[in-house]
């Protein structure tokens, strides 16, 4: 039974969907940042890699509290679902983040948020050509050729010492956002046998701790230079915590196409963020930023629109 009436309401999906993707697009700058006040190198792998396994050790925990609440009982994962959370845990926190973490500490902060959403497509093409989940349109292929227009766009773009493709930079954040759109293609199977909220919430801790243990005996530390840095780290948690379940909640609700063309606005608030919270503003180019929010929002917008009477799957990051 739907208790949450305003998340029915035009008002109520606006809100809570350009609230979730305004957390996702804060995510880049607030990493960046994160690695200022832990005093984590571009170099140091392994600490990059334990700063991001005790983010989403959090996340998940925070992700089955908020789940629970909303569902009024304790989210547990079903019997036989030991080998989709593990699968989950591969492929959508420790491989996508570990390249997230290492390739945004090469990268500018606006690239990690402007390349992210290129899992859309690469989730598209998973979809209708290896797996078969649904044919390949002519929407569907313009779409991803625009949207990865914008992502070769903003990531050769020269700006000072932001310009340019480095393998172990943008290379690494679009490793991340393959390894994301895996992680989509699973979920969609997966969450016709169990709540797709407890699956996110589990294979956060199962995928956030075994990072954090792997790279704490790899010698990562975390050395904070002051309360700010923990507070950093909560709000991280929070974040991801609180996006997805607010993500998931309109999903119920609403056609996912309705939903999901919001997602649009997180590369946007990305850019924005980006160079208020870091000074990239500086370094950007901007009209040719702008030129690839739009051929990103575009390619989306275009992935996840439907002909009229024609129902569709459609994927977000």
């Amino acid at each position: 039974m739907k208790k949450n009436k305003f998340l029915d309401t035009g008002l109520g999906v606006f809100l809570a969907a350009i609230l979730a993707n305004l957390l996702w697009g804060s995510a880049s700058p607030c990493i960046k940042l994160g690695y200022q006040l832990f005093q984590i190198s571009s170099d140091a792998v392994m600490s990059q890699i334990f700063f991001a396994g005790i983010r989403f050790t959090l996340a998940g925990v925070l992700t089955v509290i908020f789940g629970s609440l909303t569902e009024h009982r304790l989210l547990v994962p079903g019997k036989g679902s030991a080998g989709m959370l593990i699968a989950l845990a591969l492929t959508q926190t420790i491989l996508q983040y570990t390249f997230f973490y290492m390739g945004l500490s090469k990268a500018p902060g606006y690239k990690g948020s402007v390349i992210s959403p290129s899992s859309v497509f690469f989730a598209v093409l998973l979809a209708t050509i290896v797996l078969r989940q649904e044919k390949l349109t002519v929407r569907k292929i313009l779409g991803c050729v625009i949207g990865f227009a914008g992502v070769v766009l903003v990531s050769l773009q020269s700006a000072g010492d932001a310009g340019g493709f480095r393998w172990d930079g943008e290379g690494f954040l679009v490793l991340a956002a393959f390894s994301y759109a895996c992680s989509t293609v699973l979920i969609k199977r997966f969450s016709q046998r169990e709540n797709p909220v407890t699956l996110s919430g589990y294979q956060f801790i199962i995928g956030g701790f075994v990072m954090a243990a792997v790279s704490f005996l790899g010698g990562g530390r975390l050395q904070p230079v002051s309360a700010k840095a923990w507070l950093l780290m909560l709000y991280l948690g929070l974040l991801s915590a609180v996006a997805y379940t607010l993500w998931s909640l309109l999903l119920q609700r609403h056609p996912v196409s309705h939903i999901t063309v919001y997602s649009f606005a997180n590369p946007v608030f990305g850019v924005i963020l980006s160079a208020l919270l870091l000074d990239e503003g500086k370094n950007l180019n901007v009209p040719l930023c702008l030129l690839s929010l739009l051929l990103v929002s575009l390619g989306v917008w275009i992935v996840n629109s439907r002909s009229k009477g024609v129902k569709r799957e459609v994927y977000t990051t």
